[in-house]
């Protein structure tokens, strides 16, 4: 007995016909639903009713929880929409919905919002040097207008909402990831967050590829003939590794990826707090460098 599910029901068939059927609701929302959950690797209720006390073989690897999963296996029964009084156009609407779900979904993701707001701190950094160096060279006149006084005042606007940006980062950040936020600082977290493209991004990369981020160009001159194999990226920011001797930094930086590699991994797939003893075993790794 074969459990087949189709955008408009799920059948059970003996190789000759269909011999039990569940039809989904006509109706746009429902079948987008469904779609949605069998995307997402999930089993539907209409699967687990027809399965139920059944020996079945499934076509489907999310379906190997309820029945015997026999890959490549086609059915020499077609199973046509119409036959059963369905629609491409329901179909249509379907997808359309299940599309504006996954994209309101993608937006929503709280990493991606991490990722805009280190944006906007950087560029807003930017902005802020022009300022100061344009205030400056203006100061250095024998006699100043009082229309400096408007940039002056645009200055700290900026410098204050880059106080507030980084204040809500470091909120969001503990949230988000608390491991990595833990470890390196909620600032350092969210660049790494944000150079990668997301938090699981990040969990995904192995730990030699995070202790050289943000130095690809250094990587890409060596592997040219040019140069020297970088040791550190975006994590020479950390303390530990700025401060510390320069033929010291590889060492330290590789330690700390790893430990970087592991909190984002907790805090994308096992929700498990490792970051005190993450910490912990990093700083006595310092100190032992420093002996």
């Amino acid at each position: 007995m074969f459990l087949i599910t189709k955008w408009f029901g799920v059948f059970l068939h003996d190789g000759e016909g269909i011999v039990e059927y569940r039809l989904f609701p006509k109706d746009e929302k429902e079948i987008a639903k469904r779609l949605l959950i069998i995307e997402e690797g999930g089993i539907l209720d209409e699967e687990k009713e027809l399965s139920r006390g059944k020996d079945v073989n499934v076509v489907e690897k999310r379906l190997s929880k309820i029945g015997k999963y026999t890959p490549r296996y086609e059915l020499s029964l077609k199973i046509i929409a119409s036959d059963f009084g369905f629609d491409t156009d329901i179909l249509r609407k379907a997808q359309i919905i299940v599309i504006e779900e996954k994209v309101k979904k993608e937006l929503g993701r709280e990493d991606l919002q991490v990722i805009q707001m280190v944006k906007s701190v950087e560029e807003l950094t930017k902005i802020l040097n022009v300022l100061s160096e344009r205030i400056n060279e203006w100061k250095n006149l024998p006699v100043q207008d009082e229309s400096i006084r408007y940039l002056n005042e645009l200055k700290r606007k900026v410098d204050a909402t880059i106080d507030e940006l980084k204040e809500r980062l470091g909120e969001k950040m503990k949230m988000l990831a608390p491991n990595l936020s833990e470890l390196v600082g909620p600032l350092l977290a969210a660049k790494l967050i944000s150079v990668t493209g997301g938090i699981e991004n990040l969990a995904k990369l192995p730990s030699s590829s995070i202790q050289i981020l943000g130095a690809e160009k250094a990587l890409f001159r060596y592997k040219q003939g040019k140069g020297t194999p970088p040791k550190h990226g975006i994590i020479f920011r950390h303390p530990a590794v700025r401060s510390a001797k320069a033929k010291d930094r590889g060492k330290i930086s590789r330690v700390l990826a790893s430990k970087i590699s592991l909190a984002a991994k907790a805090d994308s797939f096992t929700g498990n707090f490792i970051a005190d003893k993450l910490k912990r075993d990093f700083e006595e790794f310092v100190r032992s460098i420093k002996k």
